[in-house]
């Protein structure tokens, strides 16, 4: 069994085992003995059966486990040593009603401590937990008309309302360490010599034309997506950005392009957003070779998706032979790009730049003739290898190219069972295709680092986020959602480690701003192929990633999920240097 696999059954026995308490002490209460007894055993298998599931976890990482072992563990051993003993010698079936309800309000408590809280474990959470059980009991006391002792009254109120108080207080107090500041003070632009290459880009409302629709778009020069943007390394690019109508403001990001931090186009942090009527003008050296895009990074969950991207190709040299981009999108629901055929002579070169630029991850199947995968995002493999009737998935925000020498016979590429290019007619069935790893593709080289100077957790998750005007289900780092996840501070010279843990049940494709990092395991099991210098990738349910890189571009960075509805609902923080 996976590990996303089993948080989800950890989940779902949780809940089956509050579900059985619950209606065992409700069977209880209506004096329904053979059901309460069916009920209450279901409960008890289920609840043993969390405890196998929360150690599984616990093993895999106290990432895994903490709140379970440290909040949801007391929780459940006294919700069975008050419930079982009861029910084992109970004359009356009605007077183990309110036993069983308690546990069943302890198993729901310790379930939403998970749901609603996650990682790390806290005092706020545990007090608050036990202050809503405690509360639920003594109502479902009070209810079914039972009479505690004075002193018990006493005693329960006197702990569920120490319990709440201190738990509230606990759980709205702010972060220890604050998030990035912005004083609206920004780096100027380095000095980088004449532009060799002059864009203009004017970011714009538009009506594109999409499978045979009219879709309402936002859109760079009119259309979707935005220009190619094309250099040869060494060229100084200048891109001068126009807003006319988003009245939100926009940006440009170059996604994976370790530009100056200046450059890097995120609004309140490196620039403020361009408004409409406004320009900015970005200039950079181009060089870094390889496959990139751009967007903007202003409300860019909205604004990627409705169509500010962009390609950005920065070529050794003119190219040869054919050469093409593949900018994979989903607009208005209807995918992009359009299905194309060019017939390309045998014996001709070919290199395919597949670019995700959705906020989910896309499988990708080139048939009918082995190819090899050159490079990924941006950075060339050592050692790629030929593959045949092999997928590969790209996470959100990744680039893969493909490599290939034409056959006489064609070729198509399909992008989720649907084809985008070809060569000519091709009929082939990809779903059943293995899907290429990536960390043991190509041939290995040593890690350049034996320690490392900083290290970070980041443990992925979703929790209620109580410190905004209102509270929210976030998507959470380490606890904490934007802007109050602390930010991770480094010098230059540092070589960093990040330790991403995924807790959820859903894929977090992870970005960090100005840096490439290199993969140096996965689940505990160091990647043995090229290296792999990454810019995204995804952290699946249940993953471990480990990857390092060197701090050597300063500035305060942008790290977050690239699914961008989650880092706008919170999972954003920054990595800046001191």
């Amino acid at each position: 069994m996976s590990m996303g696999s089993l948080i989800a059954a950890d989940l779902v026995i949780a809940v089956l085992a509050a579900a059985g308490w619950l209606g065992g002490g409700a069977a209880a209460a209506a004096r329904r003995r053979l059901l309460a007894l069916a009920l209450a055993g279901f409960a008890l298998l289920a609840t043993v059966g969390r405890a196998v599931t929360v150690t599984a976890l616990a093993r895999a990482g106290w990432w895994f486990a903490a709140e379970k072992v440290l909040i949801a563990g007391p929780l459940t051993l006294a919700a069975v040593a008050v419930a079982v003993p009861r029910l084992l010698r109970a004359g009356d079936i009605r007077s183990v009603a309110v036993p069983l309800l308690f546990a069943g309000y302890a198993g729901s408590g310790a379930l939403l401590v998970t749901v609603l809280h996650g990682y790390p474990a806290s005092a706020g959470a545990g007090l608050l937990t036990v202050a809503g059980v405690l509360a639920a009991t003594a109502v479902s006391w009070r209810v079914l008309g039972a009479r505690p002792s004075g002193t018990v009254s006493r005693t329960a109120v006197a702990v569920a309302v120490g319990a709440l108080v201190t738990g509230t207080g606990l759980a709205v107090a702010p972060a220890a360490a604050p998030a990035v500041t912005h004083d609206h003070r920004y780096e100027a632009a380095p000095e980088v010599g004449e532009p060799t290459r002059r864009f203009t880009l004017t970011a714009g409302t538009a009506t594109v034309r999409v499978s045979g629709r009219d879709v309402e778009a936002w859109a760079f020069n009119g259309q979707v997506p935005g220009p190619e943007l094309t250099a040869t390394v060494g060229d100084v690019l200048e891109v001068t950005l126009r807003n006319r109508d988003i009245g939100r403001g926009v940006t440009l990001h170059w996604h994976g392009y370790d530009v100056p931090n200046s450059q890097d186009g995120v609004p309140d942090v490196t620039q403020d957003a361009v408004l409409p009527g406004q320009e900015f003008v970005y200039r950079f050296r181009a060089d870094q070779v390889g496959t990139y895009w751009y967007h903007t990074h202003s409300v860019s969950d909205v604004g990627v998706r409705k169509g500010l991207y962009g390609v950005l190709v920065v070529r050794p040299a003119p190219a040869t032979g054919v050469d093409v981009t593949v900018p994979v999108h989903t607009l208005a629901g209807l995918p992009l790009p359009a299905p194309r055929t060019e017939p390309v002579g045998a014996g001709t070169p070919v290199r395919l730049r597949l670019i995700n630029t959705d906020s989910t991850t896309h499988r990708y199947a080139l048939a009918g003739t082995p190819f090899r995968v050159a490079a990924i995002d941006g950075s060339d493999l050592r050692g790629p290898t030929p593959l045949a009737d092999t997928a590969v998935l790209i996470p959100a925000g990744g680039r893969y190219d493909l490599v290939f020498t034409a056959p006489a016979t064609p070729v198509a590429l399909f992008v989720d069972g649907r084809a985008v290019y070809s060569t000519g007619p091709v009929s082939a069935e990809t779903d059943a295709w293995p899907v290429l790893d990536p960390l043991t593709y190509g041939v290995a080289a040593p890690v350049p680092w034996s320690r490392f100077d900083k290290e970070f957790p980041l443990v992925l998750d979703r929790g209620l986020d109580l410190h905004g005007l209102l509270p929210r289900y976030a998507h959470t780092v380490n606890g904490a959602a934007d802007p109050d996840i602390p930010t991770q501070v480094v010098r230059r010279g540092d070589v960093v480690r990040f330790t991403i843990v995924n807790r959820s049940l859903v894929v977090h494709p992870w970005h960090l701003h100005g840096h490439h990092v290199l993969v140096l395991s996965r689940n505990g099991k160091p990647a043995t192929g090229s290296p792999l210098w990454l810019d995204s990738f995804d952290v699946r349910p249940g993953d471990v990633w480990e990857v390092a890189f060197r701090a050597d571009n300063p500035g305060t960075w942008a790290n977050h999920c690239h699914n961008l509805p989650h880092a706008d609902a919170g999972m954003m923080l920054h990595l800046t240097y001191s």
